[in-house]
């Protein structure tokens, strides 16, 4: 008894702050299970309700009303104008549309911050509600009371409209059938924006009545996001019910959690979200590939021809790519002058823009790791700073051992790195679609969490810093001018490259493409298309970690943003804007990001999000197959991580992408 005293608070504060992630999550669950669309800003729609909801405020059930109706109007705007946002992006799945949503939540982010300031709004609720009741012998927020009422008839409110009206039948039957749903003279595409428009508004209507409990401010949109992931994740998107229980799950870990286990609790969320979809996908039957199946040729037939260097259906050798001058020389044409630009850049910049170049030469190797994943692998992460994490700390916790030549410092951070990718890689590896998106975004938060808890060795939120620089080469001096520190990036940066094209350009390069196009004929002639994968995951693992080792030793100090969502979302971009099967491409988009987030915002103060958010924008709209699709060449075929693929999982919803609803 004493035990249930002293925890009711939290407990009761658990079923308060869960009902409102269930009616945030109830709109991500609508607009990804039902209008398909991915939304990685539907944080920043909960922040326009927040934000208006507290600047309305003003002690009065008047201005409560007021803000409750403005707030849930402006996010249901937005959800509409979403809706216009993603149609162009119909055919070409949930990356395009994670990405392009991600961009849309840093440029609306930036804007409130400009609206509203960047401190966080005091929000006042009505004298009545501004006092505490009696509750079991214990004083609690009558505000607090009052939200879980007013969440539990919004929720069946929600629930009612879905399933006993004729707009939610029309909604229920864009998601299964919307062929049959135009077939009875309704709009599929009005039913898609109606949708987007309607989690809109829940995602308003939650930030107006919630921001007494999660406050606007900085990091609200991210926070809410995030948990309502998890959410959707554990309930699933069949069911709000499932849903419902997740979210009270999800909230008594937030609050009761953090006091009865307050080391464990961080951990919890997203190590059950990943277990859970792990969980599923291993009673899920293996996908039949990667991409679309090619109904010519058999592809195995195809690789084998190619790799006796002959044309399939010729006895002629083909020779493309082989004669002094030919295919290959023109190639290598841009890895030659980009190399040659590189070299040239102490010569042409300041120390402040030398140091830039090396942070984008050390993202650059991210990228690289994520186009191995994405593009040759055919598995989109939004997880690899998890191995570029370890390699960066590894790195930072040997120099300050006193192990301090970078060759080693790279050799053993890579290892580092690679060991973690080896034991994570079963549970990617095994997924497909949008379920390894989610996979890896579970394994970086879950590294996160591990980033801000493990203080001795990573120094917690504070980072480190001070530890010794590196040395080149045993018995040299420390690196400490920009122009050294540089130099030695391009260096391992060239060597790692260089590594990787003749890897992935080898017979075993070939044989990962070809498990991404066509997986099932693969596994059918005997191929062990798992073991390709985990060794390219390991891989890719390796060069993220020598990515790490390599921006420690650039920037001489370790922060945990150096590692966090927000770096793998850039890497994700990179490789877009290059091109997802082009290794340079992703060299170039890195150095395009770390240009655009640091220098040409330097001219712009405070508006780097903004910047970037345009970058994400004009990138998935004006570069659908990246900078190598404009020149034709390797890359320019349709984006392999781009295209919806269907996700068999038992979790996943009845697939929908935005293709089926868009004429």
């Amino acid at each position: 008894m004493d035990l249930l005293d002293g925890h009711l608070i939290p407990a009761v504060d658990g079923v308060a702050f869960g009902l409102l992630l269930f009616v945030v999550a109830a709109g991500l669950s609508l607009a990804f299970g039902t209008a398909g669309v991915l939304n990685l800003s539907h944080g920043t729609l909960y922040a326009i309700g927040a934000y208006t909801g507290a600047e309305l405020s003003d002690g009065t059930w008047g201005g409560l009303a007021l803000g409750l109706a403005a707030g849930t109007a402006a996010a249901c705007l937005a959800g509409a104008g979403l809706s216009a946002a993603t149609a162009p992006l119909a055919r070409r799945g949930h990356l395009a549309q994670a990405l392009l949503t991600f961009g849309l939540a840093l440029i609306g982010g930036d804007l409130l911050i400009q609206v509203f300031g960047a401190d966080e709004l005091p929000v006042r609720v009505p004298e009545a509600l501004d006092s505490s009741v009696m509750l079991l012998g214990h004083r609690y927020p009558a505000y607090r009371l009052c939200f879980i009422v007013m969440a539990v008839l919004l929720a069946a409110f929600g629930t009612w409209v879905l399933t006993r009206t004729r707009m939610g039948a029309a909604v229920r039957a864009a998601a299964d059938d919307p062929q049959m749903l135009a077939a009875t003279g309704r709009n599929p595409r009005a039913v898609h924006t109606g949708v987007l428009a309607a989690a809109g508004a829940l995602a308003g209507a939650a930030g107006v009545l919630g921001a007494p409990i999660i406050g606007p401010g900085p990091g609200t949109s991210e926070n809410v996001l995030m948990l309502s992931l998890v959410v959707v994740v554990l309930g699933g998107l069949r069911s709000l019910w499932a849903t419902f229980f997740a979210a009270i799950a999800v909230g008594e870990v937030q609050t009761l959690g953090v006091a009865l286990a307050p080391d464990l609790a961080p951990y919890l969320l997203f190590a059950a979200m990943a277990a859970v979809l792990v969980l599923r996908s291993r009673f899920a039957e293996p996908t039949a590939g990667h991409g679309p199946e090619d109904p010519g040729p058999d592809p195995v037939a195809r690789l084998r021809s190619r790799l006796a260097g002959r044309v399939p259906g010729s006895r002629v050798p083909s020779r493309i790519g082989r004669l002094p001058g030919g295919a290959a020389w023109w190639r290598a044409a841009p890895l030659l002058v980009l190399l040659v630009v590189l070299i040239s850049l102490p010569a042409l910049l300041d120390a402040y823009s030398i140091s830039l170049a090396g942070s984008a030469l050390a993202l650059g190797l991210l990228a690289v790791s994520v186009t191995i994943l994405t593009g040759y692998a055919g598995l989109p992460t939004l997880g690899q700073t998890a191995p570029f994490a370890v390699g960066a700390y590894a790195t930072a916790n040997l120099a300050e051992a006193g192990w301090t030549v970078g060759p080693v410092q790279l050799a053993l951070s890579a290892l580092a790195a690679a060991v973690f990718a080896a034991v994570v890689g079963p549970a990617v590896i095994r997924a497909r679609g949008t379920t390894v998106l989610m996979i890896t975004l579970a394994v970086g938060e879950l590294t996160g969490a591990v980033v801000n808890q493990l203080k001795s060795v990573t120094g917690g939120a504070d980072g480190l810093v001070g530890f010794p620089a590196t040395r080149a080469l045993w018995g040299g001096e420390e690196m400490l001018e920009e122009s050294e520190l540089y130099t030695y990036a391009l260096v391992v940066a060239v060597v790692a490259v260089s590594v990787t094209l003749l890897v992935l350009r080898s017979p075993a390069g070939k044989l990962l493409t070809g498990t991404r196009g066509a997986e099932a004929r693969m596994r059918a002639s005997g191929h062990p298309v798992g073991r390709y994968l985990l060794v390219a995951h390991i891989c890719a693992g390796a060069l993220a970690g020598v990515g790490g080792s390599l921006m420690v030793t650039v920037q001489q100090y370790l922060a945990p943003a150096d590692v966090g969502f927000e770096i793998a979302a850039f890497a994700l971009l990179a490789v877009v804007i290059g091109g997802t099967t082009s290794v340079i491409g992703a060299l170039l988009g890195a150095g395009l990001i770390v240009a655009t987030r640091d220098w040409v915002a330097g001219s712009w103060p405070g508006h780097g999000p903004l910047l970037l958010g345009v970058l994400f924008v004009a990138t998935v709209y004006l570069l659908p197959r990246g900078l190598a699709g404009l020149r034709g060449g390797a890359g320019s075929g349709p984006p392999p991580g781009l295209p919806a693929v269907e996700d068999r999982s038992p979790s996943a919803p009845a697939q929908n992408p935005a293709g089926k609803v868009s004429p």
